[in-house]
């Protein structure tokens, strides 16, 4: 008879769903499902229950609900031809077709389910799960049992795609165990006779059972996937990393690597997590068994014990302020390089202890440098040639309140350094001094004021004040030998500039039925006295520059604080933007620089020549323009040029085209800068590279890599790599060399086999030619 106990059918709706629920596993580092128990129902949830026919037999006390079964309940959905639940047994029996939908989205299909209603016991016939993230779960049978036990039957799991062609085809890779056991006391789950497959062959096979953690497990102590490398000195080299859980907020890792030519290399890395920070501590050694493979006269060969100790750590003293460090000590001065040791194998590491703050209108960065140079001299002189930095401190302020009407700014720089020797080479027709032996300290405090004048005509002016000072102390051994220049002799100095600016634009907006174009004509005068001790003083931060469009309408073109430029100077130029409506973008600025009074700070030497060659140490400067077009079909071309400003010949070019479309992605750089003598460059640079990515398929896709020396005519490095990618694996091979490089045969092989889900295999690194699989 029809039933109206609404008592039973919850009760039976609760047990159905949370039977089938409580049969679903997850299984890490070999097979990973995460699923868990029926969450509890919400105040208030309702259930909605449809079948072509639901009976109560009061006398058998049975509830039977069949035809086209539909529940509801506690954001679950279910289906299935017929349910049935004993309340004398609590037995609860779903067969037909049975489709559980849970509130994450996995899906859960069986034939057949027997549960109690206490899911303590339970088994269910042909269990398929499908996750969300495209992860699938196959078993014969599952079975709950006492003890909180879930044991599954000739289970297969895989991260693949069924083939659409051809469904029953074996996907690319599967994992089969003929026994899994879920513990849900212990949070583990035990493969029995589990196989590895690929394109439905076994290629690996465990003798033993494994054990792992249940997805209830955020982490567990156990092996990683193994890593391979291979070098001529080093030999073939495997790494078994152990993963360890010292607590919540402690673990570490363990990586020994056996390599054939040196034994074996120890090195692990402990982090900690606290509640404002964390640090992490890096540590390695090895006793090399054939210090002999390397070259002569070289540390690493000098070397049979190499240790290296690392430490890295940042805290958030509170929102606005950082403390953190990232130092670095070994016992040679290239152990970690010549083993690419994890996050200290660069051939630079920069020792770093700072304190940085963020308000809302000031800036506080304060750095402690030391530079690890690793290279294979045993003298180690490219190291202490090196600054020691303690400490270099920016500080920026602006104004919270208008001055005057307008904005003021306040930049302060401290910089104090030592030397243990002078750095200093030959390059071209000059010798340059990147550092001297001795120590180095100054301090810059710097003010600006600014105001924008909006005129009724649209002209806008903004005059700019600016003042600054600087207190500098140098010590050492006074003007280096092989320097030519005038050098203040060691001791304390003092400087000044003031500078009185005004800047004109006009921008000009024209529209048409299709296109829009803003021309901005841009005048800039800045009158200051000349530049005090100009070259006379160490360059410790402005060594870099590079005159172009870019850099045109800057106050002070200098890179840093030790020059300053002086002198009175106008910049004038002209910047363009055009949109248009098919989708094509266009901008380009076109300018030139005029020293007009006082000494130019630009054609005076200094100790790395920062100015010379640089278009900007004559009256009339060279000529700089940049183009840069946006095309809707997905190229990018972009030019930045200067032009010599007597015959117009080109004195340096920047070109870049990028492009990305359905099927082919890359870009193509071209530089080149004529010989700069006086800046220590005889010979004039001419180099071109270029990388691009063609996918073949929607799985295979080639990529490639090539640098040419066009003034030498060779090519200078070159790279092929072809990648394999689906919703599953991806395949890189990868070969890389350098030709031109004739004194050692360079060349690399790489490859990287990587499981969704599982992990990785790698030899070498195939960074730059892998790519993604597009779902």
């Amino acid at each position: 008879m029809a039933v109206s106990n609404r008592k039973h059918i919850r009760r039976l709706a609760a047990a159905l769903l949370t039977g089938v629920s409580v049969c679903v596993f997850g299984v890490s580092a070999t097979a990973v499902l995460a699923q868990g128990l029926v969450p509890q129902a919400a105040d208030g949830a309702k259930m909605l229950l449809r079948a072509n026919e639901l009976v109560y037999n009061q006398d058998a006390e049975v509830v039977t609900a069949t035809g086209g079964v539909q529940i509801y309940y506690n954001r679950y959905k279910m289906v299935a031809q017929r349910v049935q639940y004993d309340q004398k047994s609590g037995r609860v029996m779903a067969t037909g077709n049975i489709e559980l939908i849970e509130p994450g989205g996995s899906r859960v299909y069986a034939e057949q389910m027997d549960v109690t209603d206490s899911f303590g016991e339970g088994f269910i016939n042909a269990l398929r799960v499908e996750t969300t993230d495209n992860t699938r779960l196959a078993a014969e049978s599952a079975e709950r049992q006492p003890g909180d036990l879930m044991v599954l039957n000739n289970t297969v799991y895989t991260a693949c795609l069924p083939c659409a062609q051809t469904p029953g085809k074996a996907p690319l890779w599967q994992v089969k165990a003929q026994r899994v056991v879920r513990n849900g006391q212990t949070h583990t789950i035990r493969l029995e006779n589990a196989q590895f497959e690929l394109f439905g062959l076994p290629i690996g096979r465990l003798p033993f059972a494994i054990e792992v953690p249940d997805e209830t497990v955020e982490r567990k102590s156990g092996l990683l996937f193994p890593q391979y490398s291979a070098s001529d000195n080093l030999g073939f080299g495997i790494t078994v990393p152990y993963y360890h859980v010292f607590s919540p907020s402690m673990d570490a890792t363990l990586s020994p690597t056996y390599y054939s030519n040196q034994g074996l290399l120890l090195q692990g890395e402990i982090r900690n997590k606290f509640e404002t920070g964390e640090h992490t501590f890096r540590f390695a050694g090895i006793h090399q068994n054939d210090p002999e493979a390397f070259d002569p006269n070289t540390s690493d060969r000098a070397a049979d014990n190499r240790l290296m100790a690392a430490s890295k750590g940042e805290f958030k003293i509170n929102p606005r302020w950082t403390f953190g460090w990232n130092v670095m000590t070994q016992s040679d001065n290239n152990f970690s390089r010549t083993y690419k040791l994890t996050g200290v194998g660069g051939s630079t590491f920069t020792n770093d202890i700072y304190l940085t703050g963020l308000g809302t209108r000031n800036y506080f960065d304060l750095h402690n440098y030391y530079f690890n140079i690793q290279d294979d001299t045993y003298s180690n002189t490219a190291e202490q040639e090196q600054a020691i930095v303690y400490p270099s401190l920016d500080y920026t302020y602006y104004a919270p309140e208008p001055i005057l009407g307008g904005e003021l700014s306040v930049t302060s720089n401290i910089t104090n350094l030592s030397r243990r020797e002078d750095d200093w080479y030959r390059e071209g027709t000059t010798n340059r001094f990147p550092g001297l032996e001795g120590s180095y300290s100054r301090l810059t405090v710097e003010a600006e004021w600014k105001r924008t004048f909006n005129t009724l005509d649209g002209l806008l002016l903004t005059p700019i004040l600016a003042a600054r000072g600087d207190g500098i102390r140098h010590t050492g051994s006074g003007t280096p030998g092989p320097y030519f220049g005038d050098m203040e002799s060691e001791g304390a100095n003092g400087r000044y500039m003031l500078t009185a600016g005004l800047e004109a634009r006009y921008p000009i907006l024209l529209t048409t039925e299709t296109s829009s174009h803003i021309i901005e004509p841009i005048a800039q005068i800045f009158a200051r006295p000349d530049e005090q001790m100009a070259g006379g003083l160490p360059n410790e931060d402005a060594q870099s520059f590079v005159f172009d469009a870019t850099s045109l309408f800057e106050r002070d073109k200098f890179s840093g604080f030790d020059r300053v430029e002086g002198g009175t100077r106008a910049n004038v130029g002209l910047r363009y933007t055009g949109t248009f409506a098919n989708g094509i973008g266009v901008r380009s600025i076109v300018g030139q620089s005029y020293h007009i009074a006082g000494q130019n700070s630009f054609a005076t030497e200094d100790l790395v020549q920062a100015g010379a060659n640089s278009g900007l140490e004559t009256r009339r400067s060279d000529y700089v323009a940049m183009a840069a077009v946006d095309l809707p079909q997905g190229f990018t071309i972009g030019a930045n040029a200067r032009f010599d400003e007597k015959t117009f010949a080109i004195k340096r070019t920047d070109a870049s085209l990028s492009y990305t479309t359905p099927r082919v992605s890359g870009s193509l750089v071209y530089t080149q800068v004529d010989a700069q003598p006086e800046y220590g460059s005889d010979d004039a640079q001419d180099v071109l590279k270029h990388s691009m990515s063609f996918r073949i398929n929607e799985n295979w896709a080639l990529a490639g890599t090539a640098t040419w020396d066009l003034a030498d005519k060779e090519l200078v490095r070159r790279g092929i790599g072809i990648s394999y990618a689906d919703e599953c694996t991806i395949f890189t091979v990868a070969y890389t060399d350098k030709p031109s490089d004739t004194a050692a045969n360079d060349w690399t092989v790489s490859a990287r086999l990587s499981f969704r889900t599982l992990g990785d295999i790698s030899v070498g690194s195939t960074e730059g030619f892998d790519q993604d699989y597009r779902y």
